[in-house]
């Protein structure tokens, strides 16, 4: 595939697992700006140059559809992680054949990801922009530095340009499961909630909250309870946000997430987060909540669907009241049984993530290719999801997945339950660790990968359309 405009042919070319850019121009003047060795060729120039940064930057200055767009506009928008920077050709096909009227994401990840897996911002972005030269796509996508904690990640974002931020307050979120008390809210820190216990106790108590299908008089204790679980991490939010907007030299976008906790955001919580954050100034285009349980990693939904479709509309209600913002799912991997669900309760006014199940793919074309390599990165997750998993949400056993691959078809051991779910979160151990002979199972995955991205790209754009397709335009599906 290739990406033209009216100066400049851009495409990725493959030699084995090696990669480049290749350019073609009438005039060389439309080189200039690009790292590499050009040459004539007939009436034409011809660039062939490194993926780098500034080969990057240079695409995104020719190439409008190549920098990030906001997303809020867009009524329904799904992001798709990639955690090697392969994935992103495989994601725009899916989005091109079976996701209308949807927006892409196609630069996501966590700063905790980028850590783990010895990235940053801007090489997440540059693997984005590469890949979406393979596709050919110009039809623009979002950029979500995601699930950020601190100013530092924050600021690695903003020199990258991502564009949508979405801020986790979630390590201050308390743990209320005992009971809270009045005191306990007197302690919270008013001066930076530019509030007063009283004058909470006088907006809320009493209130008959609005939730969809139906309504919620808002008890004292309701108040104190919220108060106390999310007070810090409204703090926390503003604090964040404040150096987002104050520091970003581009447009931006806001999405607060309060998911990853052990404890269900109960409708009045969100209320009152919601309240309060646009109380200090706040504004955002999407709000993550933890919902009911069943949100497990790489499985399908597991709990209770129509609890959950009781659950979303009465989120997807209370945004309405602050104007209308997206109800955000995280943990989106392959919960195709509630993907329906999701869009009728939130009336497609949502934006689904994932991102482990791309790298899945990946881990199918190394087991295609390299079963000494799949083996590698099996013994290494196995071992780690004993620890691994007191950090998700997660119900694999690795006693009932097999020590010895011998005779096993690995392309069904990873569609497994357990298995799918063990090197789901154990990609960060196994892609960082070393295979028998000392080499980096990262490389080498890599480079297994980039041997076969063609059988990649089909294996990702099916799968991703699997996410995608049920949240497009009604006159597409």
């Amino acid at each position: 595939m290739t990406l033209r405009n009216d100066a400049l042919e851009a495409s990725i070319r493959y030699d084995g697992s090696a990669r480049s850019l290749q350019l073609i121009a009438s005039a060389a003047t439309a080189l200039s700006s690009f790292e590499g060795e050009a040459a004539a060729a007939g009436e034409g120039h011809v660039l062939t140059g490194p993926l780098s940064t500034a080969n990057a930057k240079a695409l995104q200055a020719a190439f409008p559809a190549l920098r990030p767009q906001k997303i809020g506009g867009h009524r329904t928008s799904i992001g798709t992680g990639d955690r090697t920077g392969l994935a992103t050709p495989g994601q725009a096909r899916a989005f091109a054949t079976q996701g209308a009227g949807v927006m892409p994401v196609l630069a996501q990840q966590s700063i905790r990801e980028m850590d783990r897996l010895g990235r940053n911002a801007q090489s997440v972005m540059d693997d984005a922009i590469f890949g979406l030269v393979e596709a050919g796509w110009d039809s623009g996508f979002g950029a979500d530095c995601d699930h950020i904690k601190t100013t530092e990640g924050i600021d690695r974002g903003l020199d990258a340009g991502f564009v949508m931020f979405t801020l986790d307050p979630g390590d201050m979120v308390a743990d209320v499961t005992a009971g809270v008390s009045e005191a306990d809210a007197a302690a919270l820190p008013w001066d930076q909630l530019e509030d007063s216990l009283e004058a909470l106790k006088q907006r809320y108590v009493g209130m008959a909250l609005d939730v969809g299908h139906s309504q919620i008089e808002v008890t004292e204790q309701d108040v104190l309870t919220a108060a106390v679980k999310y007070g810090r991490a409204v703090v926390e939010s503003m604090r964040l946000y404040r150096h987002v907007t104050e520091n970003a030299k581009h447009e931006v976008e806001i999405e607060f997430a309060v998911d990853e906790t052990a404890w269900l955001t109960t409708f009045f919580e969100h209320f009152y987060m919601a309240s309060e954050l646009k109380r200090l100034g706040a504004s955002w285009f999407s709000f993550a909540p933890r919902y009911v349980d069943g949100f497990e990693k790489g499985l399908d939904f597991l709990g209770d669907a129509e609890e959950l479709r009781t659950n979303l509309e009465a989120h997807h209600a209370i945004s309405q009241q602050f104007g209308g913002y997206k109800i955000s799912l995280h943990s989106g991997s392959d919960k195709f049984s509630i993907y329906p669900l999701c869009v009728e309760a939130t009336q497609g006014l949502v934006h689904l993530k994932t991102s482990g199940t791309s790298y899945l793919c990946g881990v199918e074309i190394v087991a295609a290719h390299d079963a000494e390599l799949f083996s590698a990165i099996w013994d290494i997750s196995r071992a780690s999801y004993v620890e691994a998993r007191a950090s998700y949400q997660v119900s694999a056993h690795e006693d009932r997945t097999p020590t010895s691959l011998e005779g096993v078809d690995l392309l069904e051991l990873i569609r497994s339950n357990d298995a799918r779910q063990i090197l789901h979160v154990g990609y960060g151990d196994s892609l960082n660790g070393k295979d028998a002979s000392g080499a980096s199972i990262h490389d080498r995955f890599l480079a297994v990968v980039a041997a076969n991205q063609a059988q990649h790209t089909d294996v990702l754009a099916a799968h991703i359309g699997k996410h995608v397709s049920p949240f497009a335009a009604p006159l597409a599906r």
